[in-house]
């Protein structure tokens, strides 16, 4: 799916559009929103107006009819008013993304506080604030759905223990060493360990590797573009990252994994309580400021025998086979 400019010609569905224009692991969190809007909305056609770097990802949500590309709040929705029957507000409920929606003069809007919606609420999980918007307009939502469709491209490299190193903010970051100490631990395990991150995050995913006794083919950071990430993470055997969008990424798939939380609360932004998962952060000393340039204390109380012992406590069997040439 491409992200489009502007709301494509009517295929003759009434046309239901959702705001949700920010990061990946935003994008995941509102999934369980989108499944039942789907199911409340067999009829209509659902465009999705979000960030279009993450068109390969939308691909996979097929709830989603329309890739609406756009960034940010600071520019109109592209679809002309009065064309749209429902609006949904699942970016938030200030007065920048209210008055996007607003603008679309839609028959029908869903949000906080718009009629028979709910008010926000401070200290609740992502998914469970977006799915208990859905239920409020008597739409039920589950909040643990959040599965999305698996790549069709086929993975570089299938059962290994996927390590993601990188982070968008330096907050979030874990040192190098500790990385290196776990994969050290996982390769004593039996796993066949790759590395992954951004293209910002290569020469921090090399010096893994390196201090790790790792090959830089098993180096994927920088290579894999969004689908045939989420390939890998779907066919991985486990999962050991920071709070990124690749932590939402294995909720979806199921795959199990350990997520080392710093400056956000994983009572906000976790993986669900029933999957294959384990969360390890120390909010007693956590500072909060996602934005920092250095690593939150709370990420930094996080030793790598917690991760090791974590994973040894998920019984994950070691499999998986070399990274192919062709990426």
């Amino acid at each position: 799916m491409t992200a489009v400019p502007t709301l494509p010609p009517s295929d003759g569905r009434p046309e239901l559009v959702v705001l949700r224009a920010i990061k990946l692991g935003d994008l995941l969190v509102a999934v369980p929103a989108l499944h039942a809007l789907r199911r409340a909305f067999p009829g209509h056609r659902i465009s999705l107006a979000t960030t279009a770097w993450l068109a390969p990802v939308v691909e996979l949500v097929t709830d989603v009819d329309v890739h609406l590309a756009q960034h940010g709040l600071d520019h109109p929705i592209a679809v002309p008013a009065g064309v749209v029957d429902v609006a949904v507000n699942l970016h938030g409920a200030g007065p920048e993304s209210g008055q996007l929606i607003d603008a679309l003069q839609a028959r029908r809007v869903i949000g906080h506080g718009a009629p028979d919606g709910p008010e926000w609420q401070h200290d609740v999980h992502e998914r469970e604030r977006w799915a208990g918007l859905m239920t409020a307009h008597g739409m039920p939502a589950d909040p643990d759905d959040v599965s999305i469709a698996v790549p069709a491209v086929p993975p570089v490299v299938a059962g290994a223990a996927v390590v993601h190193v990188g982070a968008f903010h330096g907050a979030r970051h874990w040192p190098v060493d500790r990385f290196a100490e776990v994969v050290r631990g996982l390769v004593a395990r039996g796993h066949h360990v790759v590395l992954t991150g951004g293209a910002d995050d290569v020469e921090r995913a090399l010096a893994v590797a390196a201090s790790a006794g790792l090959d830089d083919a098993a180096v994927l950071a920088g290579r894999l573009d969004l689908q045939p990430f989420a390939a890998v993470v779907a066919a991985a055997s486990l999962l050991v990252t920071v709070d990124t969008g690749a932590a939402h990424l294995a909720s979806a798939y199921g795959i199990p994994s350990v997520v080392l939380f710093g400056p956000a609360p994983p009572e906000a932004w976790g993986p669900p309580a029933s999957g294959p998962h384990v969360v390890l952060t120390d909010a007693s000393v956590r500072r909060g400021d996602v934005f920092a340039e250095d690593p939150d204390p709370a990420i930094l109380a996080v030793s790598a025998v917690d991760v090791l012992t974590a994973v040894d406590g998920l019984g994950v069997t070691p499999t998986g086979t070399a990274p192919s040439a062709d990426r």
